[in-house]
């Protein structure tokens, strides 16, 4: 089962602007330096990695809770994704997860074990340090 999403960049890095478009056709929006560095209106890679993240947290501490026989009334949780000056360039430096939960009859200690679980163990958190590969094509080359 393969996911697809697409960029589009067009100029320079300061004065460039493109699209980031899911291949689900679900979302698609515009990014730019502003956006992603400085708070300007639009979308940024971080914010929807911390939406993925986000949410397969939540389907995978949901899977936890009902195998535990707990099925969760509702579960909500919030990323926070941190983009700091490193050095030279930027990094994600970290990700804060924030969840709440509704579980009827389940303790808050064995709700914290199982977050934790959901946390170390959900698809998007053990994507992080996946090896990557890459085609690059140059077009109009001569």
């Amino acid at each position: 089962m393969d996911r697809k999403a697409e960029a589009r960049w067009e100029g320079d890095l300061r004065g460039g602007r493109g699209t980031i478009k899911l291949g689900s056709g679900a979302f698609e929006g515009n990014y730019s330096f502003g956006t992603r560095f400085e708070g300007a209106p639009g979308t940024n890679p971080e914010e929807l990695l911390g939406a993925a993240h986000a949410g397969c947290f939540s389907m995978a501490l949901s899977l936890f809770l009902s195998n535990a026989g707990h099925p969760p009334s509702k579960i909500e949780t919030a990323a926070t994704v941190h983009l700091n000056k490193v050095g030279e360039g930027f990094s994600i430096t970290g990700i804060d997860l924030s969840t709440r939960g509704q579980v009827p009859g389940i303790s808050a200690v064995d709700f914290q074990r199982m977050a934790e679980d959901a946390k170390a163990n959900c698809i998007v958190s053990r994507a992080l340090s996946v090896p990557i590969t890459l085609t690059a094509t140059l077009e109009g080359a001569g």
